[in-house]
């Protein structure tokens, strides 16, 4: 039997290299933050992100995942996307304002408790199948994204309401909430593009690169409050998925599929299966019959055993209005 021989030794340790490739662009960001060039600032932290982007995807392919890696990529990602943030902020629309540095710190702090959290939840075998298309709270690069809305459009338009010490403060203060919160956000990882919307979703991507292009500020800006206008649909869709369980195990692309079965059985006029309290008063019934019997043996005072039910099913009070049942 043939084997294939694996990869050496230096190409499995590329995903950690390019890790800490985007801890060195996230630490120069703060150093470009220190002379004034704050565009700088946001180019090493979007080259941070990419590097980010890129090691997970480098380890699957490489069959390189091992524990040292997922603990240097929680680093990485709270030095990139956490500590060096909050000191750009800080440096740019904060410095001034003595309460600054203490949204600095809080945005720092909840970047680590939404890591410590993420690293949590990847040992957790009690959540729902549906539960790997989502994060709890906004991810760290995303967070990172739109706590620099306020920068992006300075860069743009120069000074305005936008760059002024309160909402500076404010803004970062509301993305530091975002990444604790409970509010689960979509997983770009788990989303498939269905073949038809290929085409349009390349016209996109270039529409997007040419913005980005000839105004990349105003583009960061657009991307980051696109994102979180997606934050409604995914609550939606996660909504949906908790309160439909046939469709967990169902593929993304056949999901469409049984939501139009489930919006014809509303229209007409179907109930769902029993609830739990119908299916508890059923139970209830059944335990006092056994325990009648229980107590005399089962028999009747004659010797003779006690008398079947009544023919026909038997249901608590009211359950038959409930199962959508008529009287005889």
């Amino acid at each position: 039997m043939r084997t294939v021989p694996g990869y050496s030794a230096g190409i499995r340790l590329l995903p950690n290299a390019v890790t800490v490739l985007a801890l060195c662009a996230g630490l120069s960001g703060v150093q470009f933050a220190l002379i004034g060039r704050f565009e700088l600032c946001v180019a090493a932290v979007g080259a941070a992100a990419l590097c980010d982007a890129l090691d997970g995807g480098l380890a699957r392919l490489l069959d390189a995942s091992s524990k040292i890696g997922a603990e240097l990529d929680s680093l990485s990602d709270l030095v990139s996307f956490g500590v060096a943030p909050a000191l750009v902020i800080y440096i740019w629309g904060l410095q001034g304002n003595r309460f600054g540095w203490i949204v600095a710190l809080v945005f720092a702090v909840c970047m680590a408790l939404r890591l410590a959290r993420f690293n949590t939840l990847l040992d957790d075998e009690d959540q729902p199948p549906y539960a790997k298309e989502f994060f709890v709270g906004v991810p760290a690069p995303a967070a990172a994204l739109v706590a620099g809305i306020p920068l992006y459009l300075w860069l743009h338009f120069g000074d305005g309401w936008w760059s002024s010490h309160l909402t500076v403060a404010l803004w970062a203060l509301v993305a530091a909430g975002l990444m604790v919160s409970r509010l689960p956000t979509l997983s770009l990882k788990t989303v498939r593009v269905p073949p038809r919307l290929i085409a349009p979703l390349l016209v996109l991507v270039g529409l997007a690169a040419a913005v980005l292009l000839t105004a990349p500020f105003l583009g960061l800006a657009v991307v980051a409050i696109g994102y979180l206008l997606l934050l409604p649909y995914t609550i939606h869709r996660h909504r949906w998925l908790a309160r439909h369980p046939e469709a967990w195990n169902v593929p993304v692309r056949q999901r469409r599929a049984v939501a139009r079965a489930a919006r014809s059985a509303r229209r007409l006029g179907l109930r769902p299966p029993l609830r739990r309290r119908v299916a508890g008063g059923a139970s209830a019934v059944a335990r006092r019959v056994r325990l009648i019997g229980s107590e005399d043996g089962g028999a009747t005072g004659n010797g003779r055993p006690h008398p079947l039910p009544p023919p026909g099913p038997q249901y608590p009070k009211g359950s038959r209005r409930r199962l959508g049942l008529r009287r005889r």
